[in-house]
């Protein structure tokens, strides 16, 4: 009984645990839009908002060389931290996405997908 209770559990709480470090990339992504937006209502361009993430633990972020009138910010994961194989971006467009090499998980060119199996 308890090991196929164990068989069970042990792989739904990993994807709990998952989906909690998720939840790093895309706060911070978001986080980084609001800050690109706000920026381009008081200069009328892209170029130079803040770009940087305090702290971060399960995810690296990179914001592509803005222009004027587009940004694109990504965050990769930390294989550290267990994150291998998860990217996520936004664009100027709030266009998101998401892309893994993980098993299990269904890349999105529409959404950020958080759960495994997930499809948007």
């Amino acid at each position: 009984i308890v090991g196929i209770l164990a068989a069970i559990a042990i792989p739904q709480y990993s994807d709990y645990i998952t989906r909690g470090k998720i939840s790093e990339a895309t706060g911070a992504l978001s986080e980084l839009r609001l800050r690109a937006e706000k920026f381009f209502s008081d200069n009328r361009t892209y170029v130079g908002f803040n770009t940087t993430i305090s702290n971060p633990k399960f995810f690296t972020y990179a914001c592509a060389t803005p222009t004027a009138t587009t940004f694109t910010c990504t965050a990769t994961g930390v294989a550290g931290q267990g994150m291998s194989g998860f990217v996520y971006t936004i664009n100027e467009s709030n266009t998101r996405t998401s892309a893994f090499t993980a098993g299990g998980w269904n890349n999105s060119a529409t959404c950020w997908v958080t759960r495994k199996g997930e499809t948007c």
